[in-house]
């Protein structure tokens, strides 16, 4: 019984440990939101486009073979999220019900 009651305590003070920190990064993550959008005017989309620029989506490119790199590189990892979500969703797709009838 004092096994439980000690699993019981320690899961609650790990919980209450994880949710604090939780808190921590949401508020500072607010905060720093607040921050960037009173600096741009409280404009959505202007913290939108520099988010954008910073991350590398939006860029001038110098030649042509940059900006085909890019792309390339966008297609590569959306070809790499397809095959590994395609045979979950498969699965998902074909799997049989309780009571399903199957018809070909």
């Amino acid at each position: 019984m004092e096994v439980a009651q000690g699993n019981s305590k320690g899961s609650k003070v790990f919980m209450g440990v994880v949710g604090g920190i939780g808190a921590a990064i949401g508020i500072w993550a607010l905060s720093a939101l607040t921050f960037s959008l009173s600096h741009a005017g409280w404009s959505i989309s202007e913290i939108t486009r520099q988010y954008l620029v910073a991350v590398g989506a939006i860029g001038e490119f110098e030649t042509l073979v940059d900006f085909y790199t890019q792309i390339k590189g966008i297609e590569y990892i959306i070809c790499v999220a397809f095959f590994a979500a395609f045979p979950a969703f498969f699965k998902y797709v074909n799997k049989a019900g309780k009571g399903a009838k199957v018809s070909s």
